[in-house]
């Protein structure tokens, strides 16, 4: 087929919709297998077919006016196939990426939208939940309310150092708890209000398939057009006896009193914040996993550096440790018994809480998304292609319940995509997952973008490798014993940066920085060039000239510094 006539067909596949495009072609899924053709295409001939629909774009104002038309009856500004449903797009789940799906399909390309959510509470189950969902109201936005909160305990030791005098500062539990509740459901608030000034009927209540058109809300049912599944995932435990006198991270954000005594299981990132979150605040924290490093999936250099720090902070870490019960004594008291990688036995005993911080899963459960077709993936999660469309043509998926990259960023990312690609008439709209930057809110925090040096290694082969470890300046008089670190990774052979690490205060906010230079290709020489902030510890990123290691055929070959 020529690259004229595929773009051609592929625009009026997904300008018509799925329903429409198999009333014009008999070959049911022609809409995905042209999706699959030009993914798998070489570049050069995806690079061709973006320029041919360029071309298209710019032809006459008549052509774009019936191009958008079209449109237009497919997403439900004007009558068309769709009459017969209710809605031209329902989507379930309320959290990041549905709620901006839902938006941009309403507000931007006048389709007629449904969301349903179940009720709001703090602790999610198979009946609650709440407008914002799992980010805002019981992930990312309450816990870096609490990381903001334990931050202040290392600034009051670190004043005395500055010449304050500060009597020793007390924990009024109650009060951080109430305050963060306060917040957390005025923005369940004003995600309903989004919702609402978006045009978009809101529905209470935990919504299930019926068949590929149709969505049961507590027994009332809606049909629409295309359907998005965007229900997140949710926290799990690991089946060890007493697992039941564990909590899970919804939980722990909302516990009654602050523990004395804390165990966390998991060397994840969520395992990592709250052990330093209640560090900071004062608990005796034990850390448990089964790795030598944690945060698995990290640099291997970054791993090492902040398991030390992590010590540093106060943190009682128990590596290559696996969890194997746990106990309630009589006293209430729990005790988590571990064996360590030599087959000893270790128990950790006086804990008041236990955190089961052991990965999360996507939220499928009872939808009946295989009864209607969708197909699933090993963990539960919703299989999708390039364009978040399941096995089913007019059922899409975004966010966490695809457990492709979890992060809400991303699934705004997603979420926006679809609309673009379903209701907007783009057909390339896409979600692109190279160099997105993440961080960890533990203590000390940790923020990357791009490859680790392991993934570049793997994939370049020749590598320069600039590493930079120091005290902050803050640190120098205040006693305060953390350090810093960071790491840059250049392809050797282009000059380009394709990793950027850091540890350290500020993190976070330095890395969305450097994540846009390396989403755009920055080379190693153009950061050279840029004149530093000073003082400041980023300037660090523009003043390492020699690398500390370089790596050629996939092999150290030793430092030239």
């Amino acid at each position: 087929m020529a690259v004229r006539g595929l773009v051609a067909l592929r625009t009026v596949a997904r300008v018509a919709g799925p329903a429409t495009c198999r009333h014009a072609c008999p070959r049911l899924g022609c809409t995905l297998s042209l999706r699959n053709t030009f993914l798998t295409a070489t570049p050069a001939f995806r690079q061709a077919a973006r320029s041919s629909l360029v071309q298209k774009n710019r032809r006459s104002l008549h052509s774009r006016s019936l191009v958008q038309a079209e449109a237009n009856r497919s997403n439900g500004s004007a009558n068309g196939d769709h009459a017969s449903y209710d809605f031209d797009l329902f989507t379930i789940g309320a959290g990041s990426g549905g709620v901006r799906a839902s938006r941009f399909a309403a507000q931007n390309y006048g389709a007629k939208v449904a969301v349903c959510e179940m009720p709001f509470d703090l602790v999610a189950s198979d009946s609650k939940g709440g407008a914002g969902g799992t980010c805002v109201l019981r992930g990312c936005v309450p816990k870096k309310l609490m990381v903001y909160g334990g931050e202040f305990a290392q600034a009051f030791k670190d004043s005395k150092g500055f010449g304050w005098d500060v009597p020793e500062p007390s924990v009024t539990w109650e009060r951080l708890m109430q305050n963060k509740n306060k917040e957390l459901d005025r923005l369940n608030g004003v995600y309903m209000k989004l919702l609402n000034n978006a045009g978009v009927k809101y529905i209470e209540g935990r919504g299930t398939l019926v068949d590929t058109h149709t969505v049961e809300v507590d027994g009332k049912q809606y049909t629409a057009k295309t359907i998005l599944i965007a229900t997140g995932g949710r926290a799990v435990k690991l089946p060890i006896d007493g697992a039941e006198h564990a909590i899970i991270s919804d939980e722990v954000l909302n516990l009654p009193s602050l523990p004395k005594k804390l165990a966390v299981i998991g060397g994840g990132y969520i395992g990592l914040e709250f052990a330093g979150i209640y560090n900071n605040y004062g608990s005796e924290v034990h850390v448990v996993y089964r790795q030598p490093l944690p945060l698995r999936g990290f640099d291997e250099e970054c791993r090492g550096f902040i398991a030390e720090q992590y010590e540093v902070t106060g943190l009682n870490i128990h590596s290559q440790s696996t969890p194997t019960r746990i106990e309630k004594q009589s006293d209430g008291s729990l005790t988590l018994h571990v064996k360590k990688k030599d087959g000893q036995e270790e128990a950790i005993e006086g804990l008041e809480t236990i955190l089961m911080a052991t990965g999360r899963s996507p939220n499928t459960q009872n939808m009946n998304l295989e009864k209607v077709g969708v197909e699933l993936g090993p963990k539960g999660q919703i299989k999708v292609d390039g364009f978040n469309q399941t096995s089913v043509s007019s059922i899409y998926a975004v966010g966490d319940v695809t457990d492709r990259v979890n992060l809400t960023p991303v699934a705004l990312m997603e979420g926006m995509a679809f609309a673009k690609n379903v209701f907007g008439g783009d057909p390339e709209a896409q979600a692109e997952y190279d160099a997105i930057a993440s961080a960890v809110f533990s203590n000390p925090p940790l923020a990357s973008v791009g490859l680790s040096e392991e993934q570049a290694t793997e994939q370049y082969g020749d590598v320069d490798v600039y590493t930079s470890s120091f005290k902050p300046m803050k640190n120098t008089i205040s006693g305060n014993e953390a350090r810093g670190f960071m790491k840059i990774l250049v392809d050797a052979k282009t000059d380009t940066v394709i990793g950027v690490h850091m540890i350290g205060p500020d993190c976070a906010e330095i890395m969305q920085g450097f994540a846009v230079a390396v989403k755009m290709g920055v080379k190693k020489k153009q950061l050279d060039r840029v004149v530093g902030i000073h003082p400041s510890s980023a300037e660090e990123f523009v003043t390492m000239r020699s690398p500390t290691k370089e790596v050629r055929d996939k092999q150290p070959v030793g430092s030239s510094a």
